[in-house]
């Protein structure tokens, strides 16, 4: 950090944004590493002066507005809301719009499919082959048991498992995707209604035994249930781009130092 604030101070038409300031803001800004949260602190405070010098230049002046959850902004931080509010403006959303974008994207408005999962969790490090090599030898012998006898999987998890679920026998309840490591569930959601997996399942955790119990298929969500939040999001995001691409035309009208802004090549959202 201490080589970063020897570096030449960020201008923004003219006002300087100080490296001490800069270091500062970085705290808020997670990065890799050292040089990437300072570039974005420097853009968030580059960023920060565009609008506050635009403010000045209309005079604009704004007191008593709030955030969100109802806390006080500060004088700068209204002046640019207010600036904001009244500079960029997008329409609302249409039910047309929504529907084309419900209709593009069925997968995101439909209820995930959900299995219920048994297992036996025989333990053992990846990284000892020996051990693993025992654990899966013992989880071909239990599956061997368990298509002998269908039955009997609670009473083998409960005196095999070394997962907590051996206290119900192995039973998980519904697992949805991507609540298990990648090897587990590619597996489970192979399998067919009350099929168990003939071979072991290998994981950073040991060897398997897996059995996939009822299947839950997902449901498509009617358009009458999700237009609000629809509507939500694309006017969300129109915002998003209006904000930009302002930021960006008063960039292109400013003289900046010590730090890229886009230029705009193109008008405000129409």
């Amino acid at each position: 950090m201490a080589d970063l604030l020897e570096r030449a101070a960020v201008r923004v038409g003219g006002a300087e944004i100080p490296p001490a300031a800069i270091a500062a803001e970085a705290q808020n800004h997670p990065a890799p590493d050292a040089e990437s949260a300072w570039n974005a602190a420097a853009e968030a405070l580059a960023v920060r002066q565009l609008l506050l010098a635009e403010a000045d230049r209309q005079g604009i002046v704004a007191d008593g507005l709030a955030d969100a959850e109802g806390n006080r902004l500060t004088d700068e931080d209204a002046r640019i809301d207010a600036l904001l509010a009244q500079e960029v403006t997008v329409p609302a959303a249409s039910e047309a719009e929504a529907r084309r974008f419900y209709d593009r994207h069925p997968h995101r408005f439909a209820s995930e499919t959900l299995v219920e999962a048994e297992h036996i969790l025989l333990s053992a490090n990846p990284d000892d082959a020996f051990a693993y090599g025992l654990a899966t030898g013992d989880a071909r012998m239990l599956i061997r048991r368990i298509e002998a006898d269908p039955a009997c999987f609670a009473e083998l998890a409960r005196e095999h498992s070394a997962c907590p679920s051996n206290a119900q026998g192995g039973n998980l309840g519904q697992i949805g995707r991507g609540q298990t490591v990648p090897e587990f569930e590619a597996a489970l959601f192979a399998l067919a209604e009350g099929e168990l997996c003939r071979e072991p399942v290998r994981s950073p955790y040991g060897v398997h035994v897996v059995r996939v119990g009822r299947r839950i298929a997902g449901q498509q969500l009617p358009f009458e249930a999700v237009e609000a939040s629809i509507r939500n999001y694309l006017e969300e995001a129109s915002y998003r781009k209006a904000v930009a691409q302002y930021l960006a035309i008063l960039a292109s009208q400013a003289e900046i130092e010590g730090v890229n802004l886009s230029v705009a090549d193109g008008p405000l959202v129409q």
